[in-house]
């Protein structure tokens, strides 16, 4: 006798569904027994005003190192802006190994057109670089509409593709450049192991001589030149909290502490040029 595969499809499904069920009824039961929250995905959140972004932890790491680049070389955030919806259309911002031809990175950036080689190019800080080399040769970038800049720098089959990015690129450019204070958060649920002198290397990289950043103990301490570079620099540093184990990151007044189980929110925001971070032990 032949198999019912319809048949045993359905009764698969529909005991699969009855024990995810089941978990979750359980995770309910305790949670309402304990009080505590139902624990979270890890995920980060850039929000401004009524308009709020989510995004992975690693994708919240390449945007972060995106907006860092520019901010190393003073570009406004409106080329954070269009890097983001660039590579919002190119990669999802993920750094991709593979693509369409030989399209490779963030940016799907062709080695065969003179974007550099493939390790070069999946090298986030070299590939948002060579983005930011091309777009600034754009004639009137600052000033043109965003889609048609991306465009004119990627010369994309599909010229219209970035513009329906533009909008969580501009929220995601405003909190990471520090133009909006308290508007980022990342919750990741098992951190990475703790390290401060690697925390501090990579604010470094991304800073450059904009900020002086310096270890103390268990904390890194970035005395930026501004307000705003304080909370980009609080914001990049909160972008890679699985990877570097922070526990808690203050600006001013301002006081965020990593919680595993929900995004944290900012406390006290307040104006301030030095940013402390603290990592756990």
């Amino acid at each position: 006798m032949r198999p019912n595969w319809p048949r045993l499809i359905v009764v698969l499904v529909a005991v699969v569904a009855l024990a995810s069920g089941a978990v979750w009824a359980g995770a309910l039961l305790w949670s309402n027994a304990t009080k505590q929250p139902l624990p979270m995905d890890d995920q980060c959140r850039a929000s401004v005003g009524g308009a709020t972004v989510t995004l992975t932890p690693v994708q919240a790491e390449n945007a972060a190192v995106i907006s860092s680049v520019a901010l190393a070389r003073e570009l406004p955030s409106r080329a954070v802006t269009i890097a983001l919806a660039t590579a919002y259309q190119e990669s999802g911002i993920r750094n991709l190994d593979y693509g369409h031809a030989d399209s490779v990175g963030l940016f799907q950036q062709r080695p065969s057109k003179g974007w550099g080689t493939v390790k070069q190019i999946m090298d986030p800080y070299y590939s948002a670089g060579k983005f930011y080399d091309a777009l600034v040769r754009v004639k009137n970038w600052r000033t043109r509409d965003v889609n048609d800049v991306a465009q004119a720098v990627q010369r994309s089959a599909h010229p219209d593709a970035y513009r329906k990015h533009v909008s969580k690129a501009e929220v995601l450019s405003s909190v990471l450049t520090g133009q909006s204070p308290g508007g980022f958060s990342c919750t990741v649920g098992t951190p990475g192991r703790a390290d401060a002198a690697d925390l501090a290397a990579l604010l470094g990289k991304s800073l450059k001589s904009r900020a002086e950043v310096s270890t103390s103990g268990t904390k890194v301490v970035v005395a930026a030149g501004s307000e705003g570079l304080a909370w980009a620099a609080a914001n990049l540093a909160i972008a890679h909290v699985g990877e570097f184990s922070i526990s808690r990151v203050s600006v001013g007044a301002g006081d965020w502490v990593h919680d595993p189980h929900t995004l944290a929110a900012w406390t006290g925001i307040g104006g301030g040029r030095s940013v402390t971070i603290a990592v756990t032990p």
